[in-house]
């Protein structure tokens, strides 16, 4: 067995990714899975083979005892050296580097006391390869992945998918970052290396012996998990040391259910370089960015020009239409504890530091908040320079006359009522597939996700919509008029150019897609990636043929 790469302590402070800590959940169990297991075939030769082992372990994560995590290694067993990148001394899932064209086998272990499976979050890959509940394998089996790197460069996602409790799982540590590079990127010059950092944003909770705390209440299920710390790359409160020249970062939402809303503590724009899917077509800069638990964004960063020692802050910002209340019609500023509400004043009470997460008095940190994230700090100075280029890729639109079900969209109403959190008023079954579920192959899709658009669909909050298998494009966003007020917080911050696989849609809101189903027949899932939200129902199944 080939040792674990390792990198340096001062390379893992910039370079450490996916921070999904974990506590042990030994009574979590999942009976509904196939008999079909995956196993390595002999016509299949991959240019690169990595094995990942998922275990129990404890980590040190803060000062005092360990905390007992479920942590994925890897090893690169045949292929680029780089392909996986172990983040030692810490909690954090390995990141996975592949090229475009890349033939991949991934032979996964589990060592855990529960089934466990893993979803490749935004690739296009066969069915049986995508990480369906259904394939989950029970402790001590093996489940081997084979498949081509179809994407184009871009910054992915992996993680568990085990039917019911895929929040517990992926807050136990069962996440990572995956990266996938190609020619036609690499051509453009953009940072590398150093300057090519992931920002990962997560909130995490603790109990007094440092072990990880998930509250499963009822109220808490309905609104999403939200932890009283918030982790960048594994750390409370984070500083990043930069040098004075131009970077690009790759933000992942690695949350159960929180919302950010970025933006900086001085006033200048973000410059957005690329979505879930990839680099866009320019650069694009929004006062402030919108990232929904899922969401990828690549943004463009140049500290050039500042001093030594000089400190940037990245927050989350003030917003409303994030919580349970006031979301009844769109009461609109006065409602929630959302935004400028109780919650947005409790949000900026806190500071960068404290046990309690970020000063929030033993509370969670509440959802449309106003708190801080992390500090860049300029520790080196360089006379480099780097060109933002005012193209970046080529993609072909689409337009809504593009879909094969032109003025005949596939709606799907989602809603909360009665406890459950349901998709066209239906929760998930496994193999309950419906007729408007079907979908032809090498079919281009119209679909519209309506959260409270037309009314009458109970508690409306916010659902950030995910949809496996190939990429889609956003076509129209619509907002109701009862719910302007709040939606006007967002707005700006909400990219939707280029490819995604996640897309947020806020209360009063309809979100028009078109979406193609290529090259693959089978189960392919959708469901909202507010975690608790999945786990409670609001997943289904498409069945591409």
């Amino acid at each position: 067995m080939k040792k674990i790469q390792k990198i340096n302590r001062r390379k893992f402070l910039q370079y450490s990714a996916f921070g999904a800590v974990a506590v042990s959940f030994p009574g979590i169990t999942n009976s509904m899975s196939s008999n079909w297991k995956g196993t390595a075939t002999a016509d299949f030769h991959p240019d690169v083979e990595i094995e990942l082992n998922m275990r129990a372990v404890k980590i040190p994560i803060l000062d005092g005892p360990q905390t007992l995590v479920w942590k994925i290694t890897g090893d690169v067993l045949s292929g680029p050296k780089d392909t996986v990148v172990n983040l030692v001394d810490n909690y954090l899932a390995p990141i996975l580097n592949f090229r475009k064209g890349q033939k991949v086998r991934i032979f996964l272990r589990n060592y855990l006391p529960a089934q466990s499976i893993l979803h490749w979050h935004g690739l296009h890959v066969p069915a049986k390869m995508d990480g369906n509940p259904m394939y989950a394998i029970d402790q001590g089996e093996t489940f081997v992945y084979e498949f081509e790197i179809l994407n184009r460069a871009g910054t992915y996602f992996y993680h568990s998918h085990t039917h019911g409790v895929t929040a517990k799982q992926v807050y136990s540590g069962l996440a990572g970052m995956l990266i996938v590079r190609d020619r036609e990127e690499q051509a453009l010059g953009l940072p590398t290396g150093e300057y090519d950092l992931p920002l990962v944003l997560q909130d995490r909770s603790f109990d007094q012996q440092n072990q990880l705390h998930y509250s499963n209440h009822m109220m808490q299920r309905m609104r999403g998990f939200l932890g009283e710390q918030i982790f960048v790359n594994g750390r409370p409160d984070f500083v990043m040391p930069v040098a004075s020249t131009a970077y690009r970062f790759r933000v992942l939402n690695g949350s159960n259910s929180r919302i950010y809303k970025l933006g900086w503590g001085r006033s200048f724009p973000i410059t957005v370089i690329g979505t879930d899917g990839g680099l866009l077509e320019k650069p694009v800069k929004v006062p402030y960015l919108m990232v929904a638990p899922g969401e990828r964004y690549d943004i463009w960063v140049d500290f050039s020009g500042r001093k030594a020692d000089d400190q940037i802050t990245l927050k989350s910002l003030p917003f409303e239409g994030g919580s349970m209340m006031g979301m009844m019609g769109g009461m609109g500023r006065m409602g929630g504890m959302g935004g400028m509400g109780m919650g947005g004043m409790m949000g900026r009470r806190g500071g960068m530091g404290g046990r309690m997460g970020m000063g929030m008095m033993g509370g969670s940190l509440p959802l449309g908040g106003d708190y801080p994230l992390m500090r860049f700090k300029i520790t080196k100075q360089v006379s480099q320079k780097a060109v933002l280029p005012s193209k970046l890729s080529t993609i072909n639109k689409f337009r809504e006359q593009d879909a094969d079900n032109v003025g005949n969209a596939r709606r799907i109403t989602l809603s909360m009522r009665h406890m459950s959190a349901l998709l066209n008023g239906r929760s998930y079954r496994m193999h309950d597939i419906r007729a408007d579920e079907i979908m032809p192959l090498n079919s281009k899709q119209l679909i519209s996700f309506n959260n409270g658009y037309y009314g009458g669909h109970g508690m409306s909050m916010p659902h950030p919509m995910h949809m496996h298998g190939e990429q889609f494009q956003i076509i129209e966003r619509k907002v109701n008029p009862r719910f302007e007020s709040t939606y006007e917080t967002v707005s700006q911050g909400l990219v939707s150019q280029g490819w995604q696989d996640t897309v947020l849609v806020m209360p009063g809101e309809e979100v028009s897609i078109v979406k193609p189903f290529n090259d693959f027949t089978g189960i392919f899932m959708y469901h909202c990636h507010n975690l608790e939200h999945e786990d409670m129902g609001m997943m289904r199944d498409l069945l591409v043929k």
